[in-house]
């Protein structure tokens, strides 16, 4: 006895109806629980039912309406002011390339409540979370790059073949860097093979406002800072303000959003009215039997990939590198005394300055081993501690790049705040960049000498 016939472009739109509701299964698995917290940093911290407090309030409320907005920018990144200046607050958030408008949303509405809590009364405050971060400070941070404070975060399982997995790992993030530097969304993933059953995933995201060049150093000092806290870790992430890479042996983002879309199926056109429907129809109940499994098996699958991600996730252990106590060595190399500066710029003499802008002065010196340097004296009046100043020359020291003049060291002196440069007579950032003949003779440091 024959059974009820099935054509098989409506077998092959069955079979592609299963797949659909393994993966919203999927989705309504891993969507339901709250963005996975990182860390945060709080400091300066303000009066208690005071302007800013009402600002800093006013400012968190609606942030998460704009998370569908992009500003002149990409969707998922949006920034704005509210209130007058002294008590003037800037914020921000910025979502991961991967997630959608509703779920962007989601974390940053769960951020505003979350950062409350944990900084209820800090006026320069930032938290990441694996989805999103949030940031918010009583300066401008829009379009600036920011490098501190950060934090390193890895996991705690070491991997096998420590020398091939380096190689992979530093040509990965190389690729993965130049692709977010040059995307309009500065967003990038990438995959790389480390054994048959063994893929790396890779992330690198800068905040949009940046340029491409900021967004590069950005990024290049974070890659940078992986060897130092997480060589040969499964997985790690470093968070800068401005920017974050990651890594992991897990797929951490969504790979159906960051990769093309698959090519449409295509579907067969339906049999002819009165054609030949002999022993090669396809019974329902043979369809049943083929289907069934498939759809079980499918479901169980995806089960398991989550159940696996989870666990991956649990063994995520993250050690915060926020400062630079354990980079004393460092500093204590870098370090000039004030009158070793003093002598060397003829007690900063007006003859020996080479420019002035808003974040101080620089002078050319002369150290008494005949090296001839640049000295950045930066005002007073910058709002910079002791502790973020250091903190920044550590991971200015770390940064190594054909287009970036060398930092020789730093005084940290009472108000005193100096940077000490190579320098590089007749020469600018310009020239690095663009190998550009100088248009005069003025001496320059090499980079712009005025911010």
């Amino acid at each position: 006895m024959l059974g009820i016939q099935m054509p098989p472009s409506k077998f092959f739109m069955l079979f592609l109806f299963v797949i659909y509701l393994s993966i919203s299964f999927q989705s309504s698995f891993t969507a339901a629980a709250d963005p996975t917290y990182a860390y945060h940093v709080c400091s300066a911290n303000f009066t208690g039912n005071s302007t800013y407090q009402t600002n800093r309030n006013l400012l968190l409320s609606s942030l998460p309406t704009n998370a569908s907005r992009g500003n002149g920018y990409s969707s998922g990144f949006y920034n704005e002011t509210t209130g007058q200046d002294p008590n003037k607050v800037y914020g921000l958030f910025l979502c991961r390339g991967d997630q959608t408008a509703s779920s962007c949303q989601d974390c940053v509405t769960f951020a505003t409540r979350d950062l409350v809590q944990r900084c209820p009364d800090g006026k320069q405050t930032i938290i990441w979370y694996d989805q999103c971060l949030l940031r918010y400070s009583n300066r401008s941070i829009f379009s600036t790059m920011d490098t501190v404070p950060y934090v390193s975060l890895l996991n705690t399982q070491n991997v096998t073949d420590r020398g091939r997995f380096n190689q992979i790992l530093a040509s990965l993030m190389s690729q993965v860097v130049n692709q977010a530097v040059n995307n309009s969304r500065k967003f990038a993933t990438r995959t790389a093979n480390f054994t048959a059953l063994q893929t790396l995933y890779s992330l690198a995201q800068c905040t949009p406002d940046l340029s491409s060049s900021d967004c590069n150093v950005c990024l290049q000092a974070a890659i940078a800072e992986l060897p130092n806290c997480c060589s040969g870790k499964t997985g790690a992430q470093v968070l800068i303000p401005s920017c974050i890479v990651r890594y992991e042996f897990y797929p951490f983002y969504n790979l159906s959003a960051t990769s093309p879309p698959p090519p449409a199926p295509v579907l067969l056109p339906p049999p002819p009215p009165g054609s030949a429907r002999g022993k090669s129809g396809i019974s329902s109940s043979t369809i049943i039997a083929i289907v069934a499994p498939i759809a079980v098996t499918a479901v169980l699958f995806i089960v398991g990939l989550c159940y696996f991600i989870r666990k991956a996730k649990n063994k995520y252990n993250a050690v915060p590198e926020v400062n630079a106590d354990n980079d004393i060595t460092t500093l204590e190399s870098l370090q000039f005394d004030f009158e070793t500066i003093e002598v060397a710029t003829n007690n900063f003499s007006t003859d020996n300055k080479l420019g002035e802008g808003g974040f101080g002065e620089v002078y050319k010196g002369v150290l008494p081993s005949g090296q001839e340097i640049a000295v950045k004296r930066l005002s007073r009046s910058s709002g910079q501690g002791g502790q973020e100043f250091k903190n920044e020359v550590v991971l200015v020291a770390k940064l190594q790049h054909r287009n970036l003049v060398r930092l020789l060291g730093f005084c940290l002196e009472g108000e005193e705040k100096i940077l000490v440069y190579e320098f590089v007579p007749n020469k600018s950032l310009d020239y690095f960049l663009y190998a550009q003949s100088p248009k005069n003779n003025n001496n320059w440091i090499g980079q712009d000498a005025t911010r």
